[in-house]
């Protein structure tokens, strides 16, 4: 995956709905690029200062751009994420829930076949500290986000916010924030987000926030345990009862794999630091990036 930065050209589907609206005001303020939007409903129209297509593919003939950021219904994504493919976007950021898996997985069969990079579905978005933010992650809130060294990774938007407002409290700052995304399938893995973020300038420390399910965070730990630089890891669910569904529709365990046991055995033996709560995260930091 590639992370977002500020010069990229970004397009926000759904941007005349009231949560296009509000979200796309505050990422241009915080100056993300926001080139244009789509609505089929209402193609030429100025909205939030940029112009409004009737598709992905007239935008892309038009002003060109890099990012889509859909802020569409979960019955709608499939044709909305097929136009930004097929128009030749090479990263979208899906932050809708509750989309039919069929949809999702022709989604994703299309994205690999065309070599664009997905984010979510179900995810809070991205951040590039100091630069832009796709999505509705509050980067633009001073308490929670400031420029620093930590790359943060998470599945969920609430928990990743959490933890980047304990890092901020203890002094440190945020390169970049991923949210991955809590559904059972997604296109960004936490193993595609900690390689960008290893390879990303100025990360000198990761942060995992992950939870039971799924088995991301054991394949992310053999990556670490290639790396030179500090990770730290959260993992919710440590009380979970066994064989339930916890929160997000990823969150499933399913015989031995996916416990919070196994991800934080194989964690620690790639070297991570797992904390016991996100407030641990403070003096983590401190004491190995001392």
């Amino acid at each position: 995956m590639s992370i977002v930065r500020g010069t990229d050209r970004v397009l926000i589907h759904g941007i005349t709905g009231k949560q296009g609206t509000y979200w796309t005001e505050r990422m241009q303020a915080y100056g993300t690029n926001v080139v244009g939007g789509v609505n089929p409903k209402k193609d030429g129209i100025i909205h939030c200062e940029v112009p409004v297509f009737a598709s992905a593919k007239s935008a892309m003939e038009a002003i060109g751009f890099d990012v889509s950021v859909l802020f569409i219904p979960p019955l709608d994504v499939r044709e909305a994420a097929l136009d930004a493919i097929e128009a030749g976007s090479k990263n979208l950021c899906i932050l809708t829930e509750h989309i039919p898996v069929q949809d999702v997985m022709q989604v994703m069969a299309a994205a690999r076949i065309a070599g664009a990079v997905v984010t979510g579905p179900n995810t809070a978005g991205s951040v590039t500290v100091g630069e832009c933010f796709t999505g509705f992650m509050p980067a633009f809130n001073e308490r929670i986000f400031k420029r620093g060294t930590v790359g943060v990774i998470s599945r969920s938007g609430s928990l990743g916010t959490l933890m980047c407002q304990n890092i901020v409290s203890a002094g440190f700052g945020q390169s970049a924030f991923i949210g991955i995304g809590g559904d059972p399938i997604i296109g960004t893995t936490t193993r595609d987000a900690l390689e960008a973020l290893d390879q990303f300038d100025g990360t000198e420390a990761m942060v995992i926030v992950g939870e039971i399910g799924g088995a991301m965070e054991e394949d992310a730990a053999e990556y670490v345990a290639t790396m030179e630089k500090p990770v730290f890891a959260f993992i919710a669910g440590d009380a979970a009862p066994a064989g339930k569904k916890m929160g997000h529709a990823g969150a499933i365990v399913m015989g031995d794999k996916g416990t919070y046991a196994s991800k934080k055995t194989a964690l620690e033996e790639a070297g991570v630091t797992v904390l016991d709560t996100p407030s641990d995260i403070g003096a983590a930091l401190k004491e190995r990036m001392a």
